[in-house]
């Protein structure tokens, strides 16, 4: 969409949203140049938001809660861990595998994040605890190959092809001395 088209639509309803705020700038960013008619049609919205003609809607901001009361609880425990063994984990796959198990706790304002903070501590704390420990164990009993813990044990049709010959390579001589006996 143009600029020139965007202006227009922001003009005719009175609003100018958050998609059509990012593909004028986008279309600014990538422009060597505009032209005169651009520039007009910007001026034109520029005087629009000014006078309250045209409003740009504010985007709304997420906060999921339940993303930093699961990294708090994983880094911490990564923290006991690796103070105390060799180990080395990745917080990220620790904590994508535990809120994948968990429910999220949404908020648009910093009451209702601090609302969000009070219900999960009084009603989900041991459930957090109990899924960040679950992705812990997890990341402990599979070798670091750089498979994101949530994916490991997933195994492609090569994969598996390649273990079973893997497999049978090793016990194959045991098969062979069983039968020639």
């Amino acid at each position: 969409m143009s600029i020139e088209k965007i202006v227009e639509q922001a003009l005719q309803d009175g609003y100018l949203t958050p998609v059509m705020e990012a593909e004028v700038g986008r279309i600014c960013d990538n422009a060597s140049e505009l032209s005169i008619e651009e520039y007009m049609a910007l001026d034109r919205l520029m005087g629009a938001l000014l006078t309250g003609e045209v409003v740009a809607v504010p985007r709304k901001q997420f906060i999921n809660v339940m993303e930093e009361l699961v990294l708090t609880e994983a880094i911490a425990r990564v923290a006991e861990i690796e103070a105390t063994s060799e180990s080395s984990l990745d917080v990220g796959d620790i904590a994508a595998y535990a809120l994948n198990r968990l429910p999220p706790l949404y908020a648009t304002t910093e009451e209702g994040a601090n609302y969000q903070r009070q219900r999960a501590k009084a009603d989900l704390q041991e459930l957090i605890a109990q899924q960040v420990s679950a992705a812990i164990a997890r990341s402990l009993d599979r070798p670091n190959d750089g498979t994101p813990v949530t994916d490991r044990g997933r195994s492609t049709g090569n994969e598996v092809l390649r273990q079973v010959s893997t497999l049978l390579q090793t016990y194959a001589h045991h098969f062979e001395q069983k039968s020639q006996l």
